[in-house]
């Protein structure tokens, strides 16, 4: 069944997507094409002597700078296609219900208005000039496709098996709670990059000595009414709000590790958790670990764009683990309190 395959091609292509749009922001290269959707008025990256000179003429604030420019068109490229099989996806669902009434809808038709927003999303972070709410939106908005497409394929596969009238109540709850955590830090995190704030802080576990006298929540957490034209490495921002934005995130990193964790390790070790929770939830602590050591290594190693695109790449992971672990504690039955 295409629709079957479209939806596993989808959840890959979705996290390329996410990968190659943490790339484009940690490289800086947000705005190595000033325009949208083109470049320069191009489908790709002027190359020819006189197609630059007419760009940077057209730009004269923003020069052809290529190493910045391919991969925020690569990023274009790569989320255009899933925009399409998106909408592939979702023309497949309606005629797939004409035989199997079965089939879902509202997924695809939350995912097709979703892919249009994050366009939008897309042509405000340049238009804009990276304003740091539109930014951290186009994040999330990201994650929040990734993860949609992932129930998808997991539903048109049924994968953990069919729901059951009696779902886990308690650790299926925790397991929700664990998810809204995990997204308030994935967007603590997106923030923190928004505003150039991932090097601030040099020191563990927090910060370095004194942070406590810096702390600034009003600038940091200022999301409109700035008023630029341009946001491109957050000169609009102090040093204290962006040490208080870090410092946030770092809070964010321990709670959400601490309240995580343990939960994924009380599913790992319940006599009564379904064996595909028990899987599930060994693989999340395993995720889990990689995304602690990748966090600290972003400090220890100054981060270093490949760790700090990993460190972006497996919250989604991370975040995919965390919907099974709840889809098989909702599908896993047994009614408990």
């Amino acid at each position: 069944m295409w629709l079957k395959r479209l939806s596993i091609l989808a959840v890959f292509l979705a996290c390329g997507v996410v990968a190659l749009g943490a790339y484009t922001r940690l490289a800086d290269a947000g705005l190595g094409c000033p325009d949208w959707p083109g470049c320069y008025g191009h489908l790709t990256v002027p190359k020819h002597p006189e197609d630059i000179e007419r760009a940077n003429s057209a730009y004269p604030h923003r020069p052809v700078e290529s190493h910045k420019a391919w991969p925020e068109m690569i990023h274009r490229y790569f989320a255009s296609s899933l925009g399409l099989v998106i909408l592939v996806m979702l023309y497949l669902s309606f005629r797939a219900r004409r035989s199997n009434p079965a089939t879902p809808i509202k997924l695809p038709l939350a995912l097709a208005a979703l892919v249009i927003f994050q366009g939008l999303l897309g042509m405000w972070t340049v238009t804009l000039g990276l304003f740091p709410t539109v930014v951290m939106a186009h994040l999330l908005g990201g994650f929040t496709t990734l993860c949609l497409l992932f129930i998808l394929a997991l539903r048109l596969h049924r994968v953990p098996p069919p729901p059951t009238p009696q779902p886990r109540r308690l650790p299926f709850r925790l397991a929700l709670v664990a998810i809204l955590v995990l997204g308030l830090q994935i967007a603590l995190g997106g923030w923190t990059a928004a505003n150039y704030a991932a090097t601030i802080c040099t020191e563990l576990p927090i910060c370095q000595q004194g942070w406590q006298e810096h702390i600034n929540l009003q600038d940091a957490f200022q999301f409109w009414g700035h008023g630029l034209e341009d946001y491109e490495f957050a000169t609009h921002l102090g040093p204290d709000a962006k040490i208080t934005i870090h410092v946030a995130h770092r809070i964010g990193a321990v709670i959400t590790t601490v309240f995580v964790g343990g939960l994924l390790g009380w599913l790992r070790l319940r006599p009564d958790s379904p064996p595909v929770t028990r899987r599930a939830a060994g693989v999340g602590l395993l995720i889990l670990l990689l995304q602690v050591a990748l966090g600290v290594s972003n400090v220890v190693f100054e981060l270093p764009l490949l760790v700090a695109v990993a460190h972006n790449g497996v919250a989604a992971i991370l975040m995919m683990a965390m919907i099974f672990v709840s889809l098989s504690l909702y599908r896993g039955g047994g009614r408990t309190t």
